[in-house]
Order: structure tokens, then sequence, then C-alpha cells
């Protein structure tokens, strides 16, 4: 076997042992498991992303730098031409110059050059109610009773629960475990209805923001998409303005989250002065799967009821009242290629029941993927130290060494990792030498409340701050994966220290009534 093909994969020792019978009697038993690893980060660098990212950075630095510098010498040669016109410019340069500064200004504002900053308001994520807890034993006691699957699906399904890293408490709705073959609309409508609105009443309870102040509203969530759309259903529900933007984003994964967040972005440069609104779900009741191919079964072990809501604004006057500023955002899409694009994909099995079919390939293809977002995002948060360090590594490094892997704990204070499985999550802290502490997050994410898509990686930042973990000036990086195959990164600066709020889904509303 090549060595490029040996580093897609990891061994690990599941059994040891003596064996005490047969005619090998005595000798040593050892068992081992060969699983899909990430690929080696430090084995090959891009170059093409390091240009991107250094594009990027360039690219930003011109409204900070060289706008501003270009409009007050515009403004300056203005102010030459009004002295010239009514006094000597020798006896009034100091009144000549601040006028032009002055028109420079007024300039640098009227072309719209002013780089405009994306406020996260607040946000909010949906517990649900206690009665659609189910712990892993109950799964598969209700999974046996519905009669769908085979002998072989319950013991598959009942291994992949036990190395999950996913507890018992978390939220799934009865209805996929009925006896009736298939999931119907209204279920997955009843479901994204009880989380949507639940989470979008906690959200506007939470900020005191009316309905009718949002001007943007863009919601994702992957599978159920009806008419009319989960995006009309929240403006009717909440009589929201007629000239409101609205989007609503499906099929794109569990990286739609950021995905959304990049489009309130760009609507608010476009349309300043407003409330966006972006909410994150996934209706598990009708991505379930009630067949028995196994490939098509891990969604069903893995994603659990949830959802988010986030409120983005990009007027100066709200940042004293917003959490976090957005600083950066990178998506990086491997659709192009043929392995990534079909590694995640809905589709029918032999007997016509629609699942969606996870490759075993996806945990290599989603490595490469990440790192090459991480490499792009690289130049815009790293240290100078870190960069200065990388690029001499690279240029003179012998060939046989590999090449240096930046130190990313320096450019972020904390990182929220899509909570997909334990697995992922374990060869990601391997790759990017994290610490458990910047792990805690995502793993206690997964165990609490399971993988709920896109909605995850807001559960995740709602963990750090029932635990007083952010502190103003904190950097934190939320980093999604989706189907396409996309890996998208966020990062956002704390404006404030953060204190624990009754609408946080890991603070318990009992104890918070008691306390009061």
């Amino acid at each position: 076997m090549a060595r490029v093909d040996r580093e897609l994969f990891s061994t690990e020792i599941v059994n040891r042992g003596i064996e005490d019978s047969g005619p090998y009697a005595g000798s040593v038993n050892i068992s081992v498991r060969v699983r899909r690893a990430l690929p080696d980060f430090l084995s090959s660098v891009d170059l093409k992303y390091v240009k991107l990212g250094y594009h990027y950075l360039i690219s930003s630095g011109f409204y900070y730098v060289a706008a501003p510098v270009l409009c007050g010498i515009l403004g300056v040669e203005i102010g030459k031409v009004i002295a010239w016109k009514y006094s000597s410019p020798e006896s009034c340069l100091f009144d000549t110059v601040a006028v032009g500064v002055m028109l420079g200004l007024v300039l640098y504002v009227y072309l719209g050059l002013v780089p405009r900053s994306t406020y996260l308001v607040d946000f909010a994520c949906f517990r649900p109610p206690d009665e659609f807890k189910i712990s892993k034993e109950e799964f598969i006691e209700l999974a046996r009773k519905s009669g769908k699957y085979s002998d072989g699906a319950i013991v598959f399904q009942e291994g992949v629960l036990k190395r999950s890293g996913i507890g018992d408490e978390t939220y799934l709705p009865r209805a996929v475990f009925r006896p009736e073959p298939t999931i119907t609309l209204k279920d997955g409508r009843e479901e994204a209805s009880m989380v949507i609105h639940g989470v979008v009443d906690e959200l506007l309870s939470a900020t005191k923001v009316q309905p009718q102040d949002i001007g943007i509203l863009v919601v994702n969530c992957g599978f159920l998409s009806p008419t009319p759309s989960l995006s009309a259903m929240l403006i009717n529900h909440y009589k929201l303005r007629q000239d409101i933007h609205s989007f609503n984003l499906g099929g794109m994964g569990c990286a739609a989250g950021v995905i959304a967040v990049d489009l309130a972005r760009d609507l608010l440069a476009a349309h300043p002065g407003r409330y966006a609104l972006v909410v994150s779900t996934e209706a598990v009741s009708y991505t379930w799967y009630d067949g028995n191919d196994f490939d098509m079964l891990l969604p069903n072990c893995f994603f659990r009821m949830g959802a988010a809501a986030v409120l983005l604004s990009s007027c100066h006057l709200d940042r004293w009242r917003s959490k976090y500023e957005l600083k950066q955002l990178v998506r990086t899409h491997k659709g192009a290629e043929e392995r990534s694009f079909r590694c995640i994909h809905m589709k029918e099995d032999t007997r016509g029941a629609r699942g969606l079919s996870v490759s075993k390939d996806v945990i290599g293809i989603g490595g490469n993927a990440l790192k090459d977002n991480i490499t792009t995002l690289g130049p815009l948060v790293l240290p100078v130290s870190e960069q200065l360090h990388f690029f001499n590594n690279f240029l003179f490094k012998k060939e046989t060494s590999k090449p240096y892997l930046p130190n990313y704990k320096l450019a972020f204070e904390h990182v929220c990792i899509l909570a997909t499985s334990r697995k992922v999550l374990d060869e990601i802290q391997k790759n990017l030498d994290l610490t458990d502490e910047y792990m805690e997050a995502s793993r206690r994410t997964l165990e609490r409340f399971g993988n709920t898509s896109s909605s995850s990686i807001w559960y995740e930042l709602a963990y750090l701050e029932a635990n007083s973990r952010i502190r103003k000036g904190d950097r934190v990086w939320q980093l999604a994966f989706g189907s396409g195959f996309k890996c998208n990164s966020v990062v956002w600066k704390a404006l404030k220290s953060t204190r624990q709020h009754s609408h946080n889904p890991w603070i318990d509303p009992l104890r918070v009534e008691a306390r009061i």
C-alpha cells in the first residue's frame, strides 16, 4: 500500500488478551480495527489556498487603509483649489489641510467606503420539552418495536450509538418510531413549527425587538422544503413587514448555518439600518430512514431535534448592546470533485425508502476540505510571528521534514466545531493539536443534544456562555461541515463578557425560577 493511502487510515487496538483454549492456547491475541482517518495536515500544503487567504486580507485592507488615504489626498487637493480661488494658500495652509481632510472624510462616507461591521446582538437555542428526551437504550427498544428494521440493522445502530459520544438526554420526536411505513409532510411541518417558533419566541423576548423591526429573514433547513416555505411560515406567524427580504435555504447540510450568516451579512451591507433574523434548524422526522442499509442508518443515530435563532445588525448604534462582532468568514466548497459531491447525498434504497446516505470516505473528504479552509483562514487570523514561522519552515525546510502547522490556539480563545461524532472530533483535535479545553464545548454538546445539524455550533457557543467562559475581546471560531462537500468558518470577537441568561438551553429553567 502506498504511503499516501496509509495516511487515510487509522488503527485502534480493540481487544487484547490470552487464548485460553484451542491450538493457540497461551498465546497473545490482539484485534485491530482499521478506520478511515483525516488526512495528515502536515504532509502537504496547497499554496493556492494560502494565496487565497492573503488575497482576502489585502482586499479587506483596502477599505481600512488605502481608501481613507486616497479620499484624504483627494480632499486636500480639492481644498487647495478652493484656497487658490478665494485666498492665498500660503497664508492659510493649516486651514487648507483641515478643510481638505474634512472633505476627504465626507467623500469616504458618501461613497460608501466606510467598512460596516456586522454585530451579533443575541442568539437563542431551542430546548425541546422533556417529553421528547430519549436514551440510547430507549432508542433501540423503540426501533425494535417499530418492526421496521432487521436484526442486523438493530445491532448496527446499537453499536454506532455506543461509540457515538451521544448521551441519554438528547431529543427525538417519537413519531419516527411509529409502525406506519413513512413519515408524512405533516410530521415534518409540526416539528419545524415547534422548534422554529419556540426559538424565535425566546430570541425576541430576550432582545425586546419587535417583529416589525426585522427587515431581513434567512431560514435554513436541509431536507424539509415545503410550499409555502419555512420563511413564509415565520412571516405569517409573526406578521412580519411586507417589504421584508426573505430567503429560504435548503439542501445545504450542516454547514448552512454559516452560509445563512454570510448571506445576512451581505444583505445588511446592502440594506443598512435593519435587523436580520437567521434561523437554523433540521426536521429530524423528515430525514428519518426506515430501511436496513447501514450507510443510510448513520444519520438516524446522530441527528437530534434542535434549532437556533440569531439576530444580526450592521447599525453602529447596536454595538453597545451586541454580544459579538463578526471578524472573518471563510467558505470552502469541494463540490467540483466527484467524490466530495457524492459522499453525502439523499437517495432511495432498493425498496424505495428515502434516506441520507453517508459514504465511508466522508472523514477523509471532510479532512481535505478542512485543510483547505484553515489554510485560507490562517492569514486572516494568525499572528504575524506564526505566519513568518510557517513561511520560513516552508521555504527552507529539509526534504525529509514536514511543513510547519501554525498554532491556531494563538488565534482563538474558543473553538466550536460541529458536533458530528466522537470519532470526527478526536481526529480534528489530533490534527490541529487542540487541548481538551478547546474541545469541551463540542464534546459536551454532542453528549447533551446530539448532532442538531446547522444549529450545533450555536449550542456550543451557548455552552461557553453558560459556563461564563467568554470574556470581552475573546475570539470564537465556529467550524461547520456539510454535504456538497463544504467546510465553513466564522470568527466572532466578544464585545462584552457574557453572563448566564434564562433562555440559555444549558441552564435548567426550574433552577432559575427557584433562585428568583
